[in-house]
């Protein structure tokens, strides 16, 4: 039954992404070559090849707060992220996301922000990593800046997520969770960079730049 429901989200979440993108008008492709504000993305961990992933399932320790994982299925409406600002810096859909910027990531099905604190990670009692808040809206723990090489977070680019309060790293482990969210890996946070802690974006809705500033936002880019 729990597979079921799963399936049928999956579907219900792409279904709608679709409709959006025709009813927009919008073309598949690649057009934009950085990250913007606004944007509904999957996360890719280079090194482990799994993308950032949320459930409303709770961690059986540590904070007790819903769990971050990741998962090596493509094709999983639990892991899309919305990119947005922080309480005190507003990032206007469709600008690009700059290298340096505080960001916060906010898991789209359950309306929970990444978000990292002192407990220890169920698995490798590294720092622990869960999704925290009620519709997009948590505390100071959710922030994370964005680390890339050039002036914005290029769409090829590997960056990493520096977490702004305790300044350790969004990172994978090579461990492996059991029931009930067996073969996922464990997401934590760790104070070095590495390979384990490069990301970069993959599919998603990325919200297109507009030269009308009454029209800002309203353009979407969609990537299967």
């Amino acid at each position: 039954m729990g597979i079921f429901r799963c399936n049928i989200l999956h579907t219900s979440m792409s279904a709608i992404i679709f409709i959006l993108s025709c009813l927009l008008g919008l073309c598949l492709g690649s057009e934009l070559s950085f990250v913007t504000c606004g944007s509904v993305i999957k996360l890719l961990n280079i090194k482990h090849n799994v993308r950032l992933h949320s459930h409303d399932v709770r961690y059986g320790s540590g904070s007790g707060q819903q769990s971050v994982t990741g998962v090596t299925a493509v094709e999983d409406s639990n892991s899309y992220w919305s990119i947005r600002g922080t309480r005190d810096a507003v990032c206007h859909r469709g600008t690009p996301v700059k290298c340096g910027q505080t960001i916060r990531l906010t898991h789209v099905n359950t309306g929970r922000n990444l978000h990292s604190h002192y407990f220890a990670s169920p698995l490798s009692s590294n720092q622990e990593v869960s999704a925290f808040g009620e519709e997009g809206e948590g505390d100071h723990l959710d922030e994370w800046t964005v680390q890339c090489g050039g002036s914005v977070w290029g769409r090829e680019e590997a960056v990493r997520f520096r977490h702004r309060a305790t300044d350790a790293l969004l990172s994978v482990t090579g461990e492996q969770y059991g029931r009930p969210i067996q073969g996922q890996r464990e997401v934590h946070a760790m104070s070095s960079p590495s390979q384990h802690s490069l990301w970069k974006a993959m599919e998603g809705v990325f919200m297109k730049p507009s030269d009308s500033a009454a029209f800002r936002g309203e353009h979407i880019h969609t990537e299967f």
